[in-house]
């Protein structure tokens, strides 16, 4: 083996890591896979033979094209989305590509990617830090990467660094509060949330949604996507919605409780649950029909 073949070996280890570095900061699965293959081609034009730990430095690699790609749709003037409800309901918002799998397992697969039970309602928060900000939080806290090694990336020192992370802990915090974890009870809540849906039940859904509930549904750009609030407007969205979903599946949706909804056996949404306290605080839905076709739901489904 000569040694570009064992540094392809040495790189392919880093890879699961290396993408769920990509997609906690881009919330993007191809936009990870582009900033992964970045990381081999600078890897293959660098001198690494003193790099004593070839795994922490493929990760400020990494986490520097992801920077450059957040600036990128700054400079574009892409408008982030927001952890709390803008002032005007019906605002267009997107959300982050979700990981689904099957309804009793991860699939093996997504499990680095979901070593940090990162929800969709978490990643739509992190969507609305800075992207210093965001690379600050995500190497630091999600992968413990020492300010130190941070520091360079963003141009700022050790201390201002761990100012960036903590300023963006308090608002992923504040937006996104921990959700309930028991698998068991969240299925009940989702499963509720269904059988009052499509048996046109308001007050039973009234009675599983937290009075605050948002749901933000992104319909790509043929569809725009709305947010809405409020569990009367939620529930009679969701009464309208499943009029139009023939059959839902239930699966999992980074790593929760989550719902495929189906029509003439063909996937029209993926819907991601928050739930806490024993009730649904946000709603996060994908209906974009070419997103959704990407996401290749066939494993997840049991097709």
């Amino acid at each position: 083996m000569d040694e570009k073949e064992l540094l392809a070996l040495r790189f392919d280890e880093h890879r699961p890591h290396l993408r769920a570095v990509g997609y906690r900061m881009l919330g993007s699965l191809s936009d990870a896979e582009d900033a992964v293959q970045e990381a081999w081609l600078k890897l293959n034009r660098s001198d690494v033979t003193g790099v004593e730990n070839l795994g922490g430095w493929l990760t400020t690699v990494v986490g520097r094209v992801c920077l450059d790609m957040l600036r990128s749709r700054t400079t574009r003037r892409e408008e982030p989305l927001e952890p709390e409800v803008p002032g005007q309901d019906g605002a267009p918002v997107r959300l982050p590509d979700p990981l689904v799998s099957g309804p009793d397992r991860i699939d093996p697969e997504q499990e680095v990617l979901l070593a940090d039970s990162v929800g969709i309602a978490l990643m739509v928060v992190m969507e609305s830090l800075s992207p210093a900000e965001r690379l600050s939080f995500v190497l630091h806290d999600l992968f413990a990467v020492p300010f130190e090694a941070i520091a360079p990336l963003v141009d700022k020192t050790p201390a201002a660094t761990r100012q960036l992370a903590s300023r963006a802990r308090r608002r992923v915090q504040g937006g996104a509060p921990a959700p309930d974890t028991d698998l068991a009870g969240l299925r009940r809540v989702v499963d509720a949330f269904l059988a009052a849906s499509r048996g046109g039940d308001f007050e039973a859904l009234v009675r599983v949604l937290d009075p605050a509930v948002v749901a933000r549904s992104d319909g790509g750009t043929l569809l725009p996507g709305v947010l809405r609030r409020g569990a009367a407007e939620v529930a009679s969205q969701a009464i309208t919605f499943a009029r139009f979903a023939q059959d839902a599946r239930p699966v999992l949706v980074n790593g929760l409780p989550g719902v495929v909804a189906l029509a003439g056996g063909r996937p029209v949404s993926v819907m991601a649950f928050t739930v806490r306290g024993g009730v649904i605080t946000s709603l996060d839905i994908l209906t974009d029909p070419e997103r959704l076709a990407a996401l290749d739901l066939g494993g997840a489904l049991g097709g």
